[in-house]
């Protein structure tokens, strides 16, 4: 299927910043009274994988709560409901559509139609989709098609299982996988986030697959905890020296068209518009940071 929009849509520009992406339990009160003063840019309020099955109503009902009389600031608000087939999906659906949250995401998505099954239900609401099964990979481009979809977000932990990967740091068994969401993704200007790093207290490791993800064009990472915040923030931002090379660039290119030239000369490097419209989408992100 041919994309709909070029590469450089409105999502794939989007002020908002999605370099901290931070699970919550549902059921965790108090973590979900502290999400509110933590400098990540997204928090995930789940309701699914991380909440026992006796505690899923009180969890849905605490969440509506918490969206409705706590204020998150600039994060954005995302609620991972439960799958329509599973016994609280419906009514996680139906209660989220009420509340105060920026988007839905649906779990264990393989097809177009599990977005449309929740689109029908929450009829207001950007939705995201989990893409953590090794058929996700397959229809990744038909699910991003999908006009209510804004964002995926990538559920190695899980496609690791469903494919039988063994883990290595390098990732390279779900590599494959994982490039056919994002590049799906990218190619309809959706959010695309990368999954866990789930050895929270290994900072050195978790760089390492931040360092990754941000060179394969992820906009950010999903996050455990708390304390992997402060390293995605920094490794998912423009450094000073990208900030810089960028107004170099854009200011040699504007002086290279008065000329009459296709091509500019930076560090001894060719610049051409495409080199540009990436420079002006690297301010756009510092400005936005700047500014929180």
């Amino acid at each position: 299927m041919i994309p709909p929009q070029p590469a450089e849509s409105p999502a794939a520009d989007a002020p908002r910043p999605y370099r901290s992406v931070l699970y919550i339990p549902g059921a965790n009160e108090r973590a979900l009274d502290k999400a509110a003063t933590l400098a990540c840019d997204a928090i995930i309020f789940d309701l699914e994988d991380a909440v026992a099955p006796e505690e899923k109503p009180a969890a849905r009902a605490m969440v509506a709560e918490k969206l409705r009389s706590v204020d998150y600031g600039r994060r954005a608000r995302i609620v991972r409901v439960n799958a329509l087939d599973t016994a609280w999906g419906r009514d996680d659906c139906l209660a989220m559509a009420e509340v105060n949250c920026d988007a839905i995401l649906i779990p264990k998505v393989s097809r177009p139609e599990h977005v449309e099954a929740v689109a029908v239900l929450v009829p207001d609401r950007p939705l995201w989709a989990m893409m953590e099964t090794a058929v996700v990979a397959w229809h990744a481009a038909d699910i991003a098609a999908h006009p209510r979809i804004q964002g995926f977000v990538v559920g190695t932990n899980d496609l690791a299982k469903d494919i039988g990967a063994r883990y290595r740091p390098d990732r390279e068994p779900l590599l494959t996988a994982i490039s056919m969401c994002l590049l799906a993704g990218k190619a309809y200007g959706r959010i695309v986030i990368d999954g866990v790093y789930n050895a929270f207290k290994d900072d050195d490791g978790l760089r390492r697959e931040c360092d990754q993800g941000r060179d394969m064009g992820f906009d950010g990472k999903t996050l455990i905890h708390p304390a992997q915040i402060a390293i995605a923030n920094e490794i998912f931002a423009p450094s000073e020296a990208e900030i810089d090379l960028a107004r170099r660039q854009i200011a040699a290119y504007a002086e290279a068209e008065k000329a009459r030239k296709g091509v500019a000369v930076v560090d001894g490097k060719i610049v051409e518009k495409l080199h540009v419209v990436a420079a002006g989408r690297t301010l756009a992100k510092a400005e936005a940071l700047a500014g929180l």
